[in-house]
């Protein structure tokens, strides 16, 4: 692999990019499938159409303003017109182009929010995830994957660099972007009031470049996922926008039944006709007495 073109672009047509990608993949399918609503946004990484198997009538690919250099055009969001990217085999339909960190929606206006990859490219993350936050519904979902600094395929990578910085050496992930851990996400998640819902790790295959290699090494996906879990090469979590004090209505005509009213008894005497009847235990008394 020749590190002068090191990208996320061209390393996803790689072996170890398209094992990946297939990773991550199969789980957006399986997380968004039963998300609903009507707004549905994915940002980024045009080479996976992590929306496909989601039924929002309303979902919109954005990309950054580098990944969307070879566009042709963009029209405003909504247009069924759309471009798509050229050098993207597999691209879904891409809709506009924005920053991460300044979205070009209203506050609480989408349903779903998907980040394969987004945070890693962003220049502020920070910034990226408090811009999601504001755009999403309450009880709006954001779904993310990144690469796992904590893993054999992060510590390959520091190697590399240390190695460059000495004059030799090639990378093996892509150079752009600077990995998140995932325990340093879920802080920030927490900070802007997200509940991670889910989080799981994938990927546990040897750092190396060749598919024969790879194939090779395909029994450590079952044995890393229980032995090493939290090592796995990417990381993929989803979390719900949480607002404090918010009480979801119901709907009118789930009307609370009223209770019906009955009379209150006094113990031991009813009256009748302004007579009381005597308790049982006077009745056995002696009149006399």
């Amino acid at each position: 692999m020749d590190s002068q073109i090191i990208g996320f672009t061209d390393w996803f047509r790689t072996p170890p990019g398209e094992y990946l990608l297939a990773w991550e993949r199969e789980r957006f399918d399986q997380a968004v499938a039963d998300m609903f609503g009507y707004h549905a946004l994915q940002l980024g990484l045009p080479e996976l159409d992590a929306l496909r198997a989601n039924r929002m009538p309303h979902k919109w690919l954005a990309l950054q303003g580098a990944d969307g250099a070879s566009i042709a055009a963009a029209p405003p969001p909504g247009d069924s017109s759309v471009a798509t990217v050229g050098d993207a085999a597999s691209s879904p339909r891409v809709a506009l182009l924005t920053e991460p960190a300044a979205l070009p929606f209203p506050e609480n206006s989408l349903d779903l929010v998907l980040l394969p990859h987004t945070l890693e490219l962003s220049s502020d993350p920070h910034t990226t995830l408090r811009e999601v936050e504001r755009v999403l519904v309450p009880e709006g979902r954001v779904v993310i994957s990144g690469l796992n600094p904590a893993s054999l395929w992060g510590l390959r990578q520091r190697r590399a660099h240390f190695y460059r910085r000495l004059g030799y050496g090639e990378l093996f992930l892509p150079e752009a972007g600077e990995f998140i851990g995932y325990w340093r996400l879920r802080d920030w998640l927490r900070l802007l009031s997200f509940e991670v819902e889910s989080g799981q790790f994938g990927c546990y295959r040897p750092a190396v470049s060749s598919r024969v290699s790879l194939e090779r090494f395909a029994w450590m996906d079952k044995i890393g996922a229980r032995s090493w879990p939290i090592f796995g090469a990417l990381y993929f979590l989803v979390a719900v926008k949480r607002v404090r004090g918010m009480r979801l209505l119901e709907p009118a005509w789930k009307t609370q039944k009223a209770k019906a009213s009955a009379p209150v008894a006094i113990a031991n005497q009813v009256r009748r006709s302004g007579v009381f009847s005597i308790s049982s235990e006077t009745r056995n008394l002696d009149p006399d007495t």
